[in-house]
This record gives structure tokens, sequence and C-alpha cells, in this order.
């Protein structure tokens, strides 16, 4: 009967905690970009003029019926080919913003379509512009209707930042990688980190969902 040995993976705890680093960084610019991307497309599928719904639909239905690793792939290895180099990093949080862009555009459409449309009536009564009822008025309630969906679908761009230890970004999965060929534990090392994974899941949705209320919400 094997015997499971953590000792030697603990030891690589710094190259860890590195790609645990690598992995918040990414989600963390994901989190802010995508979720502007996200809202403004949402914006201009519900309010903006034709042409520009039809752009903006056009990126949300490339973007939701392709793979995350074809998009990632596309970017770091096909992009080079008309002169566009990125590094691995930043490769990662292009993919992992437009990915997430593209999800959140239909998540806060749903909100923003539900607006009842006297709270519009009432605030453009007020001489508010429509930038201001949006921001003011619209926005705000159509986030928290769709609150719970949107941290859904970041936690699921955390977890799906694994593929980009496949062009090398230095994230969990990447160090999990390395780690299991140095100590040729691989067992453990999956077990160690689909463990990590688990934990910062749970802390991110937490983090989000208390986060939400208080700062976007104001409750």
């Amino acid at each position: 009967m094997a015997q499971l040995d953590f000792s030697t993976l603990l030891a690589q705890w710094p190259f860890l905690l590195r790609g645990v680093g690598w992995t918040l960084a990414l989600t963390a610019v994901a989190i802010v970009l995508g979720m502007a991307v996200g809202v403004a497309c949402a914006w201009a599928r519900s309010h903006g003029p034709a042409w520009l719904r039809w752009l903006a639909g056009g990126y949300v239905e490339l973007i939701r019926n392709t793979p995350f690793i074809v998009q990632l792939f596309f970017i770091f290895f096909g992009l080079p080919s008309v002169g566009v180099k990125l590094s691995p990093e930043v490769a990662s949080v292009l993919a992992m913003v437009l990915n997430l862009g593209a999800y959140a555009t239909e998540i806060v459409r749903a909100g923003i379509d539900n607006t009842p449309r006297g709270h519009i009536e009432a605030a453009q009564s007020l001489a508010l512009n429509r930038l201001q009822v949006f921001v003011h008025v619209v926005l705000p309630p159509a986030l928290q209707r769709v609150w719970p969906a949107l941290v859904s679908q970041i936690v699921i761009v955390m977890l799906g930042s694994a593929v980009c230890g496949q062009i090398a970004t230095e994230e969990l999965s990447y160090a999990a990688n390395v780690i299991a060929t140095r100590s040729f534990r691989t067992f453990e090392a999956y077990i160690l980190v689909t463990a990590v994974y688990l934990l910062l899941a749970i802390g991110l949705r937490e983090l989000l969902n208390r986060l939400g209320p208080r700062l976007i919400f104001r409750k």
C-alpha cells in the first residue's frame, strides 16, 4: 500500500506560496477589469446604439461559445503571428478579463433589464442625465440583484486560471507541476493543490459576498 508523504512538498512552500500569489493577483486584476468590461458591454447591449449592440453581442457570443484554453492560446501563440507578442502574465490577464467580461455582460444585463421603468422616470424627472441615471439609479440595484451569479462566475474564472500554467504563467497549477516533477510525489502534490484551490474558492466567495453589500450596495 502506497504511503503518502507531504514533507518534501511542504519543504517547497515558498514556491507554492508564489503560485498562490500569482493566482490571486491574476484574479484581482481580472475582477476589476472584467467587471468594467461587463458593465460597459451590458450598457451597450441594453441602451447603446444598434451598431454598438451588435458589436458587444458579437464579442459575448464569441467568448461564451469557445473554450477558455483556446482563447488563451490564441492570445499567447496566435497574436505574435501578427506582430503582437505578450508575456505569459499579460496574456493570462487579458484572456481572463475578456472571459469574465463576456459572462459578466449577460449577468449584469439581466439585472439592468429588470429595473422598474418607474425608477428611471423618477430619476429623469429630477433632471438627471442618462449617465447619472445609469450610474446612480440603474446600476447599483442591478448589481445587487445579480451579485450571487457574478460571484459564482468570478470564482469560476479564478479556478480557470489553472489553465494559464500551460503558457508558463507561474500560478498555482504551474507550481504544482514543478513541485511534482522535483519531488516525484505527483499524487500528494495534486492533493495539496486541490485543497489550496478549494480554500481559495471558498475564501474568495465569502470575501465577495461580504464586500459586495458594503462597497457596492452600501447596505
